[in-house]
């Protein structure tokens, strides 16, 4: 196929690859996509902060699928990693090692060019650009701030508290009891409270959340709601009092076993699902929001704008 474009969004837990095939008005569809789970940097080290000998292996091994795909259609890749790879410190290994095996080469962005990826996808999925938006996105090793209006950034942070990080550091065995939760809890509002951007003063219309933590609370809320899985997530919205019912229900639950008695919970992310919450419940109070509608889109859509946007710099892309 023509004008194809792949974009590879190497996350902490989990790599995603979407193709895209670009319009002559710069626009595009998505014509396939694809999603491993991987945790990078959680079976060595203490913070994330080197990926093993079988993490690389398995990277490289996805990454070598993704690649016979992208090729398929013809699409020329653009690999983006975040939060595991950009603070391993065998980062260079790792990056050399993928681009030898492989021929990717592999982008490890900072957090607040993550975030405002993050935002231009946002905003090619929600009829918002006219408004001012609060983006929320909790991934694996770092949960992605950015406060936009009318598509400029305000202000981005990145903090290093994310589902992987966090069930790491005070669920290692994924078990839970009050006083894990507690400490948590805690280390959640230090590290937020250390960011001066991040208080409840802000003035926003819109609280907009992506990625795997927040689309996970909103199938299970949604199924708890309508008692059906959606087709689709995007524009989808769920209260404070709705997502702190889900929480206290996972908290309820000591072990990943438990928590699948929860209707709606994804298997796969039984295991890290209350670190994620407690993020989330946290982010809602520090914020004082009240209703927050998701995004499916997020990174790799954002990857694919901007990558549009350089190839043709006369190009205008709606979003």
């Amino acid at each position: 196929m023509k004008n194809c474009i792949a974009a590879i969004d190497m996350g902490t837990n989990s790599f995603h690859l979407i193709i895209v095939q670009v319009k002559r008005d710069g626009s595009f569809k998505i014509i396939d996509r694809e999603k491993e789970v991987i945790r990078l940097g959680y079976h060595k080290g203490k913070n994330l902060d080197y990926i093993s000998e079988g993490e690389i292996e398995k990277a490289i091994d996805i990454l070598n699928d993704f690649n016979k795909i992208a090729k398929f259609y013809g699409a020329e890749i653009r690999a983006v990693a975040t939060s595991a790879v950009r603070e391993a410190k065998n980062k260079d290994e790792f990056t050399a090692r993928v681009l030898d095996a492989t021929g990717i080469f592999v982008e490890a962005i900072k957090g607040v060019k993550e975030a405002e990826l993050i935002y231009l996808g946002v905003l090619k999925a929600l009829n918002l650009r006219n408004s001012r938006l609060l983006c929320i996105d909790i991934g694996g090793g770092s949960t992605e701030f950015l406060l936009g209006d009318q598509g400029t950034s305000v202000f981005a942070e990145s903090v290093k508290i994310g589902a992987v990080r966090l069930s790491k550091r005070f669920f290692p065995d994924y078990h839970l009891s009050p006083e894990r939760i507690d400490m948590c809890e805690r280390f959640i509002s230090e590290k937020i409270y250390s960011k001066s951007d991040l208080h409840s003063h802000h003035q926003f219309d819109y609280a907009i959340g992506s990625s795997g933590t927040i689309i996970a609370a909103a199938s299970i809320i949604h199924f708890r709601k309508y008692n059906k899985f959606a087709k689709s997530l995007n524009g989808f919205m769920f209260t404070d009092k709705e997502l702190f019912r889900l929480t206290e229900d996972v908290l309820k639950c000591p072990s990943p076993v438990d928590r699948l008695s929860i209707e709606g919970m994804e298997v796969k992310r039984a295991d890290i699902i209350p670190a994620g919450l407690l993020i989330l419940r946290k982010t809602f109070e520090v914020f004082d929001i009240d209703e927050i509608t998701v995004s499916e889109n997020a990174l790799r859509e954002g990857i694919i704008i901007e990558t549009i946007r350089k190839q043709d710099e006369h190009v205008v892309i709606s979003v």
